[in-house]
């Protein structure tokens, strides 16, 4: 597996690139935002960054990616118990998410969109991010996938 971590300031961009034509987007969980539509997701996610606006990029973007290999293994369900996972490891928690798997390319792989800004107002930590999630995960999840359960 391997993790791309990124921030952003435009919840719009992130939001539309994620459910956009072609991505064979399924939506496998959300926190905390309104799944009507696309603009109803986007407001939601702009309002509660809009309580801390010194937050200047509230866009929390991980892709996790995994070998083709394992294609036949990761089904929807073992894939959210990964994402679950990492988010807990990475303790980003506490504030509106969505996790949604993509089928554009060969590899499986699904995004992690999180608001930076928590439910309480206050920062989601980026402290050492890319070290940490390195360290908290990635050693321990190559044999859970290979083996196909879903915890250590």
């Amino acid at each position: 597996m391997i993790a791309k971590l990124s921030k952003g300031g435009s919840f719009g961009g992130a939001v539309q690139y994620i459910f956009g034509p072609g991505k064979g987007a399924d939506c496998l969980a959300g926190m905390g935002v309104l799944f009507k539509d696309t603009p109803s997701i986007i407001r939601g996610f702009e309002r509660q960054a809009a309580q801390n606006p010194k937050v200047s990029k509230p866009v929390g973007h991980v892709v996790l990616s995994f070998s083709p290999r394992d294609a036949a293994r990761l089904d929807n369900r073992l894939l959210l118990s990964i994402a679950v996972e990492y988010l807990d490891r990475m303790g980003i928690k506490d504030t509106q998410l969505i996790i949604v798997r993509h089928r554009d390319r060969e590899h499986p792989h699904l995004h992690i969109l999180f608001n930076r800004v928590g439910n309480d107002g206050r920062t989601i930590s980026d402290h050492n991010d890319r070290y940490r999630s390195e360290r908290r995960f990635h050693r321990s999840r190559r044999s859970t996938v290979r083996s196909g359960s879903a915890s250590n």
